[in-house]
Protein backbone atom coordinates (compact mmCIF):
# COMPACT_ATOMS: atom_id res chain seq x y z
CA UNK A 1 0.00 0.00 0.00
CA UNK A 2 1.32 3.72 -1.11
CA UNK A 3 2.56 5.18 2.00
CA UNK A 4 2.05 8.92 2.27
CA UNK A 5 3.58 11.72 4.17
CA UNK A 6 1.73 15.39 4.19
CA UNK A 7 3.38 18.63 4.39
CA UNK A 8 1.45 21.55 4.65
CA UNK A 9 2.39 25.17 4.67
CA UNK A 10 0.60 25.93 7.46
CA UNK A 11 0.60 29.94 6.34
CA UNK A 12 -0.33 29.46 2.72
CA UNK A 13 -3.51 26.77 3.79
CA UNK A 14 -4.78 29.41 6.18
CA UNK A 15 -4.70 32.71 3.54
CA UNK A 16 -5.89 30.56 0.82
CA UNK A 17 -9.01 29.03 3.28
CA UNK A 18 -9.42 32.58 4.54
CA UNK A 19 -9.60 34.30 1.10
CA UNK A 20 -10.93 31.69 -0.48
CA UNK A 21 -13.81 30.44 1.26
CA UNK A 22 -14.10 32.67 4.05
CA UNK A 23 -13.39 30.01 6.53
CA UNK A 24 -10.23 28.65 8.50
CA UNK A 25 -12.04 26.33 10.50
CA UNK A 26 -10.95 23.03 8.60
CA UNK A 27 -10.58 19.93 10.14
CA UNK A 28 -7.31 18.27 9.68
CA UNK A 29 -8.33 14.83 10.27
CA UNK A 30 -10.40 14.66 7.52
CA UNK A 31 -8.02 16.68 5.46
CA UNK A 32 -5.53 14.45 5.91
CA UNK A 33 -7.89 11.74 5.05
CA UNK A 34 -9.37 13.17 1.86
CA UNK A 35 -5.55 13.81 0.71
CA UNK A 36 -4.54 10.20 1.51
CA UNK A 37 -7.86 8.85 -0.98
CA UNK A 38 -7.72 5.37 0.89
CA UNK A 39 -4.11 5.26 0.80
CA UNK A 40 -1.66 4.59 4.21
CA UNK A 41 -1.05 7.97 6.11
CA UNK A 42 2.52 7.64 7.77
CA UNK A 43 2.13 11.45 9.31
CA UNK A 44 1.20 15.14 7.98
CA UNK A 45 3.51 17.66 8.77
CA UNK A 46 2.10 20.66 9.48
CA UNK A 47 4.87 23.87 9.51
CA UNK A 48 4.27 27.90 10.27
CA UNK A 49 5.08 30.34 12.89
CA UNK A 50 4.43 31.33 15.99
CA UNK A 51 3.24 34.63 16.90
CA UNK A 52 4.55 37.15 19.13
CA UNK A 53 2.18 37.61 22.24
CA UNK A 54 3.49 41.06 22.63
CA UNK A 55 2.28 42.33 19.24
CA UNK A 56 -1.41 40.83 19.45
CA UNK A 57 -2.08 38.82 23.17
CA UNK A 58 -5.52 38.24 21.65
CA UNK A 59 -3.92 36.65 18.10
CA UNK A 60 -1.24 35.09 19.85
CA UNK A 61 -3.56 32.96 22.37
CA UNK A 62 -5.82 32.25 19.63
CA UNK A 63 -2.77 30.53 17.94
CA UNK A 64 -2.18 28.59 20.79
CA UNK A 65 -5.49 26.87 21.02
CA UNK A 66 -5.42 26.02 17.59
CA UNK A 67 -1.78 24.30 18.19
CA UNK A 68 -3.25 22.41 21.01
CA UNK A 69 -6.43 21.79 19.10
CA UNK A 70 -3.80 19.90 16.29
CA UNK A 71 -1.52 18.28 18.50
CA UNK A 72 -4.54 16.58 19.70
CA UNK A 73 -5.35 15.61 16.45
CA UNK A 74 -4.24 12.18 15.61
CA UNK A 75 -0.73 11.74 12.91
CA UNK A 76 -0.59 15.20 13.17
CA UNK A 77 3.48 17.24 14.08
CA UNK A 78 3.74 20.48 14.34
CA UNK A 79 7.03 22.53 13.01
CA UNK A 80 7.90 25.67 13.72
CA UNK A 81 10.25 28.43 12.56
CA UNK A 82 10.71 32.12 13.74
CA UNK A 83 9.39 35.53 13.30
CA UNK A 84 12.22 37.69 12.55
CA UNK A 85 12.11 42.20 12.42
CA UNK A 86 13.43 42.78 8.98
CA UNK A 87 13.14 46.97 7.79
CA UNK A 88 10.16 47.33 10.16
CA UNK A 89 8.56 44.53 9.62
CA UNK A 90 8.20 40.65 10.84
CA UNK A 91 8.31 37.81 7.74
CA UNK A 92 8.32 34.05 8.63
CA UNK A 93 12.19 32.63 8.69
CA UNK A 94 12.68 28.88 8.23
CA UNK A 95 9.49 27.39 7.27
CA UNK A 96 9.58 26.72 4.11
CA UNK A 97 13.39 25.57 4.28
CA UNK A 98 12.43 23.17 7.15
CA UNK A 99 9.37 21.85 5.38
CA UNK A 100 11.99 20.99 2.32
CA UNK A 101 14.47 19.53 4.30
CA UNK A 102 11.86 17.14 5.80
CA UNK A 103 10.23 16.40 2.31
CA UNK A 104 14.05 15.57 1.46
CA UNK A 105 14.87 13.79 4.42
CA UNK A 106 12.36 11.26 4.73
CA UNK A 107 12.12 10.74 1.03
CA UNK A 108 16.12 9.90 1.25
CA UNK A 109 15.07 7.13 4.27
CA UNK A 110 12.24 5.82 2.08
CA UNK A 111 9.55 6.97 4.68
CA UNK A 112 7.22 7.48 2.33
CA UNK A 113 6.22 6.49 -1.40
CA UNK A 114 4.27 9.75 -2.27
CA UNK A 115 4.48 13.14 -0.86
CA UNK A 116 1.58 15.43 -0.75
CA UNK A 117 2.49 18.76 -0.61
CA UNK A 118 -0.06 21.42 0.51
CA UNK A 119 1.19 24.58 -0.92
CA UNK A 120 0.94 26.99 -3.93
CA UNK A 121 4.90 28.77 -3.37
CA UNK A 122 6.43 27.68 -6.54
CA UNK A 123 9.84 27.79 -4.31
CA UNK A 124 8.85 24.45 -3.47
CA UNK A 125 9.76 23.23 -7.31
CA UNK A 126 13.40 22.22 -6.67
CA UNK A 127 12.37 20.29 -3.43
CA UNK A 128 9.91 18.35 -5.71
CA UNK A 129 12.09 17.91 -8.52
CA UNK A 130 15.05 16.40 -6.03
CA UNK A 131 12.40 13.85 -4.40
CA UNK A 132 11.08 13.06 -7.74
CA UNK A 133 14.97 11.97 -8.72
CA UNK A 134 14.69 9.68 -5.71
CA UNK A 135 11.91 7.54 -7.21
CA UNK A 136 9.35 9.32 -5.04
CA UNK A 137 5.50 10.64 -5.76
CA UNK A 138 4.62 14.04 -5.49
CA UNK A 139 1.30 15.52 -5.18
CA UNK A 140 0.30 18.88 -5.01
CA UNK A 141 -2.46 20.60 -3.82
CA UNK A 142 -3.22 24.16 -3.68
CA UNK A 143 -5.89 27.32 -4.28
CA UNK A 144 -7.09 28.49 -7.14
CA UNK A 145 -5.97 32.07 -6.56
CA UNK A 146 -2.19 31.94 -5.65
CA UNK A 147 -1.82 28.82 -8.37
CA UNK A 148 1.74 28.16 -9.25
CA UNK A 149 1.80 26.97 -12.71
CA UNK A 150 5.79 26.32 -11.91
CA UNK A 151 5.07 24.19 -8.73
CA UNK A 152 2.23 22.70 -10.83
CA UNK A 153 4.14 21.47 -13.79
CA UNK A 154 6.91 20.33 -11.77
CA UNK A 155 4.20 17.79 -9.40
CA UNK A 156 3.03 14.00 -10.40
CA UNK A 157 -0.03 15.35 -9.70
CA UNK A 158 -2.01 18.62 -8.79
CA UNK A 159 -5.24 19.17 -7.32
CA UNK A 160 -7.31 22.50 -7.04
CA UNK A 161 -8.73 23.20 -3.62
CA UNK A 162 -12.06 24.78 -3.66
CA UNK A 163 -15.46 24.08 -1.82
CA UNK A 164 -15.96 21.18 -3.64
CA UNK A 165 -12.65 19.44 -3.19
CA UNK A 166 -13.12 20.26 1.05
CA UNK A 167 -16.55 19.54 0.95
CA UNK A 168 -16.65 17.33 4.62
CA UNK A 169 -13.21 19.13 5.49
CA UNK A 170 -14.61 20.91 8.07
CA UNK A 171 -15.73 21.06 11.33
CA UNK A 172 -18.95 20.69 12.13
CA UNK A 173 -20.56 22.14 15.43
CA UNK A 174 -23.23 20.78 17.05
Amino acid sequence: MDRICIFIDGSNLYHGLRHNLGRTDINFYQFGQKLCNGRKLIRTYYYNVPLDREDNDEAYRGQQRFFDFLKSTPYIEIKLGRMVQRNGFKIEKGVDVHLAVDMLRFAYADIYDTAVLVSGDGDFASVVNAVKDLGKHVENVQFPSGWSAHLSECCDISTVLDEEYLEGCFMEYR
